[in-house]
């Protein structure tokens, strides 16, 4: 696992498809163990984690990509069905300046598969205690909601869609609330401190892309090898060993071998990649006390 790899500063988002002599490159240097921008197969590029001043407004990028999430709060009223849960929304956003590729008000399918594969990871895998959001049974609940703006596309927008998205929601404070009888009493963030969300787990998204029938691997891709790759696996996985989501859309099929050897890489970046958000959090949150 690498931070330190500094991706080629003259690195651009492609509007074209690679040529062949690209592909035939890219190709010979993952026979010999070696990528084009430098890493090899299984290091991730270097991440970078930085706060805004509001809670739960977060920025992160990894090499050059680049997302931010934002996290709000509103009282609602809670689902029929359930009426002790709180809500938990996520919203993705890719505009024109992250890629040529993407046109305003037209999710691609590449949209649509990052906001599934987002959901399924931390709002299935129940990663926040939704419950916790309750106000009043069946009257008035804490809706969570999570924006995703995509900035700049070079590779592998979802694990930082997914970083992004459950540091927001780690670093979000949500006001205090006091209920006496039917009575419910908001705080501002002067009166009462305001109070992080319960999260029971850290799901981390590891993607893969596959070459060569499937037999030549690498870890967070970029975009010249998205654009080639053979197929693809998106594992989320977090610290207890646990997949909370495993996303593959089409490309090659992969041996039950292979899928192992996945789950096995998937494990030591998501230790790594959490002890990173933790660390990042606890810095921001001693620059705040100190101030």
């Amino acid at each position: 696992f690498s931070t330190l790899n500094e991706p080629p500063k003259n690195t651009m988002v492609r509007e074209a498809d690679p040529s062949l002599n690209e592909k035939q490159f890219v190709l010979q240097s993952l026979k010999e163990g070696l990528r084009v921008d430098g890493r090899r197969p299984y290091d991730f590029r270097s991440l970078q984690l930085s706060f805004h001043s509001d809670f739960g407004h977060v920025q992160v990028q990894l090499g050059r990509t680049r997302v931010s999430a934002k996290v709000t709060a509103e009282v609602v009223r809670p689902r029929p069905d359930k009426p002790t849960e709180g809500l938990l929304l996520f919203n993705t956003e890719i505009s024109p300046m992250a890629s040529p590729a993407f046109e305003v008000g037209r999710p691609s399918e590449e949209e649509v598969l990052i906001s599934r594969t987002i959901e399924k990871a931390l709002r299935r895998s129940r990663a926040v205690d939704t419950e916790g959001l309750c106000i009043v049974a069946g009257e008035k609940v804490w809706s969570i909601r999570v924006d995703l703006h995509f900035f700049d596309h070079e590779g592998n927008l979802v694990d930082c869609a997914c970083i992004a998205a459950i540091t927001a929601l780690l670093h979000f404070r949500r006001p205090d609330v006091t209920v006496i009888g039917e009575e419910v009493t908001i705080h501002s963030l002067d009166q009462r401190n305001p109070v992080p969300l319960s999260v029971h787990h850290i799901p981390i998204c590891v993607s893969f892309s596959f070459f060569d029938g499937g037999e030549l691997l690498v870890v967070d891709p970029s975009i010249l090898e998205e654009q080639i790759r053979e197929g693809d696996m998106t594992i989320a996985m977090n610290i207890h060993k646990e997949i909370c989501a495993l996303s593959k859309a089409g490309g090659i099929p992969l041996e039950m071998d292979q899928i192992i050897r996945c789950s096995k890489i998937a494990t030591t970046k998501t230790t790594e990649i959490t002890e990173m958000i933790q660390k990042a959090l606890a810095d921001d949150k001693a620059k705040r006390q100190s101030k």
